[in-house]
């Protein structure tokens, strides 16, 4: 078994043995439901309904407001009870859409669709659209853009991310280990799309099972292979995932397109196909509720919309008072002060951990060990000194756009400095200054 990585990154503990051999289980809400009409990247959905109207599940709640956005839907039946402001995983208040749960789950009448391969790929790409189909896995990139490349020729590889090496999670394992014919169909429609690119469909080694799985799933599949990688963090992440299958580097400043490219996230491929093979919106997908804090940890299928709050109960309740909650795993994921959030359409888990691991940064020791971990070959304890001085002109000299945000660097610093987030702090600085 080849075994392919990149230069750098860490191996932080696993800690998928809570949820690992979890099946995946329906999850359905009891409150209220939350639909923030931002969950994507690009332009925040317009709302197509008004306080006091009946929806439906799987009905348009929210248009998309141009070419990079995407629509929302309600994931189940009720009334409209407000169109207001309300607090997201961002930290930020995003208008979002109320919907009492009326608990009938009435379904909205799905449209007539025949075989997928008998559509143009334009009306595929219009379906997926349509469907509200973004990047489950990381920023949330409407799926329908990504696809429709200049020059689809120039796509040597499709490839789909089921490395998961975020600690923890464990959402995208179990949807590999039970529904691997769902995947490889998902990433046949894809295949469509790039009449010149092969399929790899990416593990870590730690996946024996999914491995198994898959490698059963595309025997007969002469476009497709599965590929698996060392197990290390962040292997996962787009630009050395790229390195690992294609040996081609891609900046901030690029596409993986322009390194003939496509990366989906194992949830987003499961969603085209339910998009394309049966007419279904995205209202759902798989979330991973675990930690210590918790009595029985699992993965969940979860509605969009649905309140954290819930989530805890649902695996048992506590098992010890937690002391911090976490939206996906603990190496990028974001810290919750309130549980009072809605899941949306990139929330892979929530983290109860029983401990809050608080430490006292001290001065930097110049020993390295940021700088050899970093995937992108930085030097982290000086871009974070940069930082902390808003040293914008040598904070770019210094190639700290490239920062991925992986943590690996905060992750090894002996004095515990949070590199990372001082990184990320003045990158996200720039950006915003250069879209203003």
């Amino acid at each position: 078994m080849a075994h392919v990585t990149f230069k750098g990154g860490v191996y932080p503990h696993k800690r998928k043995r809570f949820t690992r051999e979890k099946t995946l289980e329906e999850y359905l809400p009891k409150g209220d439901l939350v639909y923030p009409l931002l969950q994507h990247i690009g332009g925040m959905a317009v709302p197509v309904v008004e306080p006091g109207e009946r929806v439906l599940e799987g009905q348009l709640i929210a248009r998309a407001s141009g070419d990079i956005s995407a629509p929302v839907h309600a994931s189940v039946s009720g009334i409209v009870r407000s169109i207001e402001p309300r607090l997201t995983v961002s930290g930020k208040m995003i208008p979002s859409i109320v919907v009492e749960n009326d608990g009938a789950y009435e379904k909205y009448p799905a449209e007539e669709i025949g075989p997928w391969k008998e559509l143009e790929p334009g009306e595929r790409l219009r379906r997926i659209r349509d469907a509200g189909v973004v990047g489950m896995g990381g920023a949330g990139f409407p799926t329908h853009v990504k696809l429709a490349v200049r020059n689809p020729k120039r796509i040597r590889y499709v490839i789909v991310n089921g490395t998961e090496c975020e600690p923890y999670m464990t959402g995208d394992y179990r949807r590999m280990v039970e529904e691997p014919e769902h995947l490889v169909e998902g990433l046949e429609i894809v295949l469509g799309f790039f009449e010149r690119a092969v399929g790899i469909l990416a593990l870590e080694d730690n996946k024996r099972d999914a491995i198994t799985a898959l490698q059963l799933a595309v025997r007969e599949e002469p476009r497709m292979e599965v590929r698996v990688f060392e197990t290390k963090y962040p292997q996962g992440a787009e630009r050395m995932l790229i390195y690992s299958v294609s040996g081609m580097e891609i900046d901030s400043t690029q596409l993986p397109a322009d390194a003939g490219c496509i990366v989906l996230n194992v949830e987003t491929v499961c969603a085209i196909r339910q998009a394309l093979v049966e007419g279904r919106p995205l209202i759902q997908r798989a979330v991973t509720v675990t930690g210590k804090a918790l009595k029985n940890p699992r993965n969940l299928l979860v509605r969009l919309g649905t309140s954290f709050a819930e989530l805890p109960e649902a695996a048992g309740g506590f098992a010890r008072e937690p002391r911090k909650f976490v939206c996906g795993g603990p190496m990028r994921g974001t810290a919750l002060p309130d549980l009072d959030v809605p899941v949306v359409k990139t929330s892979a888990g929530l983290l109860c951990m029983s401990k809050d691991y608080l430490f006292k940064p001290s001065a930097c020791i110049r020993c390295g060990s940021c700088a050899e971990v970093c995937p992108i070959h930085l030097l982290p304890a000086r871009l974070a000194e940069l930082a902390s001085q808003d040293k914008e002109e040598e904070f770019r000299h210094m190639h700290g756009m490239e920062c991925l945000g992986c943590g690996s660097c905060s992750y090894v610093c002996p004095a515990r400095r949070a590199l990372a987030p001082a990184i990320q702090g003045m990158r996200k600085s720039l950006l915003a200054q250069g879209k203003r």
